[in-house]
């Protein structure tokens, strides 16, 4: 992150902070390259806690009265700054997510960084499937409209999709799949076009 913040300000055209999911996947073996190059280098927990201490100092340097409109080199395209910096709390509940199943150890997750990471991913949904026939919630954090079809003006919308906040990151971050979450009652969907599969994951 520190990297692109510090990089001269890009000159190609903005990456729509919706669009960033879709890019996951072109990197996401290069991403884990990346990883595993620097856990070999990480030897004993006393190397990573300075590593992350001394990560977290550096970040408040760069960001400290940088714009948010500022646009950077960001790895999927050029983006505001604000912009780039919800897709870094998106990273951190996904894999702070998949920590915490992995190890069987409950890893707290910011509210704030929640709450983003689920707005940007619901937004995506529904730049991906546009349309007002579906109401997709994931309170109390986001309500996007999505799918076409005929629009509600008023009352209960004829198609809704409700979950809770974590189910809806592993569902858009194909942790999980559609029938698995209704099957266990985590997804109340009623309506002929509330069925999601189709449309997810979101992210690579």
């Amino acid at each position: 992150m520190t990297r692109a913040v510090e990089a001269e300000p890009p000159t190609a055209p903005r990456l729509a902070l919706t669009a960033w999911p879709f890019t996951t996947a072109a990197r996401a073996a290069r991403n884990e390259e990346r990883v595993r190059e620097r856990a070999a280098g990480l030897a004993g927990r006393a190397a990573l806690d300075d590593w992350l201490a001394e990560t977290a100092t550096r970040a408040d340097q760069v960001l400290e009265g940088a714009l948010p409109g500022r646009l950077v080199a960001a790895p999927a395209g050029p983006m505001a700054l604000g912009d780039f910096l919800v897709t870094r709390c998106a990273e951190l509940v996904v894999h702070s997510d998949d920590l915490a199943r992995a190890t069987g150890r409950e890893v707290p997750l910011d509210r704030q960084a929640l709450a983003a990471c689920v707005r940007l991913l619901a937004d995506a949904l529904a730049a991906r499937v546009p349309g007002a026939s579906t109401e997709v919630r994931v309170p109390p954090y986001a309500v996007v409209q999505c799918v076409e079809g005929p629009r509600h003006t008023r009352g209960t919308p004829p198609n809704v999709v409700e979950t809770d906040p974590l189910t809806w990151v592993r569902l858009a971050a194909g942790r999980t799949d559609w029938a698995s979450e209704r099957a266990a009652a985590r997804i109340s969907a009623s309506g002929e076009r509330a069925d999601l599969s189709p449309y997810l994951p979101l992210l690579g």
